[in-house]
């Protein structure tokens, strides 16, 4: 599972040692890892995950 979100959360031009996790990044919800608004900041892009703390307006969420 872990697998897969890795997977899902990163595009293929940044690694998981790219992007460095601090606190301010994320908190843990109910055994959910919520990623924070400066997170996303950091990262710079609508990953399409309808993050609940997005700033960019879920720009890249296909409408259902």
């Amino acid at each position: 599972m872990l697998k897969r979100f890795l997977k899902k959360f990163f595009s293929k031009k940044e690694t998981k040692s790219e992007i460095k996790m601090e606190d301010e990044d994320f908190y843990y919800e109910n055994g959910f890892m919520v990623m924070t608004e400066v997170y996303h900041l950091k990262r710079g892009y609508c990953c399409g995950s309808k993050c609940r703390h997005c700033p960019f307006e879920w720009r890249n969420v296909e409408n259902s």
